[in-house]
């Protein structure tokens, strides 16, 4: 069996997040699997020298002069680098991405008991909870977690998981679409495919400022607006379960204000998440938090009506 890791990386992740990167995926449990690891690095001028780094590290490197199609159009030239190798798995994984060490594992052993569905993967955890906004997505990620059990519309954030190679290979990511991970989801859902939701973890960094936060959800809410392009063929996907939690995704989440109420009910849950009364400011943290998702959807949806785009910024990392 071979599987191939693709991890994209724009032009502003630092080199030591690289190196912490490549070390931990080559760590990870791989049974007898043959493994081939490609970091597709869109360059950041003529003198980055992270690619050199990069290989250093025993990994492959695919180097893009431009950031065409963004995350999307990188996974889509390391699928065609990846043509000869022939991969019957592919995982997908951001830089600040730290699965699990059972995580392929498990993930791989899942498709193979269910061949409809596309992906596996698993509930999503804060790695960097170390001031109060990073600490109050740690908080927030537990009610996604809550609902990725429940939801028939499982979208895994940036596809992050072990996807089935021939389905990807055959249907690609959309190098127009903000929210490309949601776009593709969306689209195998509708054609009735699956998406597993596996006892393993994955561990990633969460914006470190309000700033960072702000633009990174009204991107998320500007892709969601895409989808609605797809209406009919979620209708005609015959699956109440799915089109119910796609419906929902893509409009309670933008009136937030509408369960801001429940923030009154978090001190128990926080206490319990954190097991330390210094957490408490998490409360208030959560009320910021609503606040800055409702701003974030009303900017995505003026300037979706306007179109006037999205701009897709750099994320200060934990070091």
């Amino acid at each position: 069996m071979r599987v191939a890791i693709i991890v994209p990386v724009s032009p502003y992740e630092p080199a030591e997040i690289l190196v912490q990167s490549v070390r931990h995926l080559k760590s990870l449990e791989f049974g007898k699997m043959r493994v081939k690891i490609l970091y597709v690095l869109d360059l950041n001028g003529k003198n980055d020298n992270r690619g050199e780094i990069l290989k250093k590290e025993g990994v492959e490197v695919l180097q893009r002069e431009n950031t065409r199609g963004k995350r999307a159009g990188a996974i889509n030239d390391a699928l065609k680098a990846l043509k000869d190798f022939k991969p019957t798995y592919i995982a997908i994984f951001d830089v600040d991405s730290r699965p699990a060490k059972d995580f392929i594992v498990k993930c791989v052993k899942a498709l193979d008991a269910e061949p409809r569905a596309y992906i596996a993967s698993s509930p999503r955890y804060i790695s960097n909870a170390t001031n109060l906004v990073s600490s109050t997505i740690c908080a927030e990620y537990m009610l996604i977690n809550f609902l990725l059990k429940r939801t028939g519309f499982k979208q895994f954030n940036g596809l992050i998981g072990v996807l089935r190679a021939d389905y990807l290979f055959k249907y690609r990511l959309k190098e127009d679409a903000v929210a490309e991970d949601a776009d593709f989801a969306t689209r195998m859902h509708a054609k009735r495919f699956k998406a597993l939701l596996v006892n393993t973890a994955v561990y990633e960094q969460a914006p470190l400022t309000w700033r960072d936060l702000l633009n990174q959800r009204e991107r998320w809410y500007y892709g969601g607006l895409q989808l609605w392009k797809y209406w009919k063929d979620v209708k005609r996907s015959g699956r109440p379960k799915f089109i119910r939690g796609w419906v929902m995704a893509l409009t309670l989440t933008y009136f937030v204000f509408l369960l801001s109420p429940l923030i009154l009910l978090s001190p128990p849950l926080i206490l319990y998440k954190f097991k330390n009364v210094k957490k408490l400011p998490v409360i208030a943290g959560l009320a910021i938090h609503a606040f800055l998702l409702q701003y974030a959807a009303f900017r995505a949806m003026v300037n979706f009506g306007k179109k006037k785009g999205v701009e897709w910024k750099a994320i200060k990392r934990s070091l």
